[in-house]
């Protein structure tokens, strides 16, 4: 499954990072030449885009579509047929009503094995709404240990790099040569009473293979060539039989443990991707001190409590893939390419959202 990513790039740096062979700008000498997907900005209701080591649902990150969506771009004289847009992490069902972050159910995951009986996945399935979200790595917790849930020990996950590229390290890569992980995810259109649209995507998992087994039973899925890339976003002209062949588990994974600022979305300190043995730790107090101190922590701890994410059990209350369209129904009426330094950005407003499971 997938819970939490990590990408730290600005739009252009994304799109930089996101060049991929294009075989309509091969020249004679059929030297292979790289294409530059296109930004293309949504209102998303006024939500954008923000670099982040800590990338929660219900935020918004860029996500790589087929320009053939947009009758605008599909013929455009660049060459490029992909677009890069920014949805919102978690279908909103398209029969909700009111507040889009309100409608209940937990959809930031789409589970392979039932989409084609999902109310809520089918329809963009066959509509060939099909697209790749985007990251440096994703977090994942350790289950298959006993361990109470906030005790469980975090991992970021990614794609494998050069020897020289450290991914918790921007000092050693830069868009052009670092490898983004990239996941196979579905996605949807949403609008409000005005009309106004939203859109957003769910990521696609499947029961974990001997890579992931040993850490969770379920994982995302990781589209590893240019190929699988091709036949999941060319929704035109290749099957959807064809489409859910190239999901195939993924071969090559690297991680490392994190420590537990992840698991708090409100921290998006760069911290939160650092190695845990690398991770900065607070020089102890001592004497009167250290007893002062560990008496102000507690009362904090104390008024805090609620804004702490407690990661709980895996087996979500309610399953996006598990509801009726009777039971749907009635929830429904409830630089360019240079590395650049990610300030933490101001808290959000919004209440802290608890992962109830991040499974659907």
């Amino acid at each position: 499954m997938c819970g939490r990513t990590c990408l730290t790039l600005d739009p252009d740096q994304v799109l930089c990072a996101c060049k991929y062979p294009n075989e309509k700008l091969q020249d004679d000498a059929k030297q292979q030449k790289f294409a530059t997907p296109e930004w293309r900005a949504e209102f998303n209701l006024g939500r954008r885009y923000q670099a982040s080591y800590n990338i929660a649902p219900t935020d918004i990150t860029p996500v790589i579509v087929s320009a053939a969506h947009f009758a605008e771009a599909a013929d455009d004289q660049k060459g490029t047929d992909r677009i890069v847009m920014p949805m919102m992490w978690g279908m909103i069902p398209p029969w909700h009503k009111g507040d889009y972050r309100k409608h209940g159910l937990t959809t930031n995951n789409c589970r392979l094995e039932h989409l084609m009986d999902s109310k809520l996945y089918r329809g963009p399935f066959k509509r060939g709404q099909r697209c790749v979200v985007v990251c440096e790595g994703f977090y994942e917790w350790q289950t298959t240990k006993q361990a109470k849930p906030s005790d469980r020990e975090a991992y970021l996950l990614y794609v494998p790099q050069e020897a020289d590229v450290k991914i918790h390290d921007k000092s050693t890569w830069s868009p052009s040569n670092v490898k983004l992980l990239r996941m196979a995810a579905l996605f949807d259109v949403w609008q409000d009473e005005n009309g106004d649209k939203m859109y957003s995507y769910s990521i696609i998992t499947f029961e974990s293979t001997k890579i992931m087994s040993w850490m969770h039973y379920r994982m995302p899925a990781i589209l590893e060539t240019e190929q699988q890339m091709n036949d999941w976003l060319h929704f035109k002209h290749v099957s959807d039989s064809k489409a859910l062949a190239a999901l195939r588990p993924a071969t090559g994974l690297q991680w490392h443990r994190v420590g537990k600022l992840v698991n708090n979305s409100r921290n998006k300190s760069d911290e939160c991707n650092k190695p845990f043995e690398a991770a900065s730790k607070p020089e102890k107090p001592k004497g009167m001190l250290a007893w002062l101190t560990g008496n102000k922590q507690k009362l904090h701890q104390n008024k805090t409590t609620n804004d702490e994410v407690v990661i709980k059990e895996e087996t979500a209350k309610r399953s996006v893939d598990e509801i009726s369209p009777t039971a749907a129904e009635s929830a429904a009426k409830r630089t360019r390419c240079a590395p650049i330094q990610i300030a933490p950005p101001a808290l959000k407003s919004e209440p802290e959202i608890k992962l109830e499971s991040t499974e659907s």
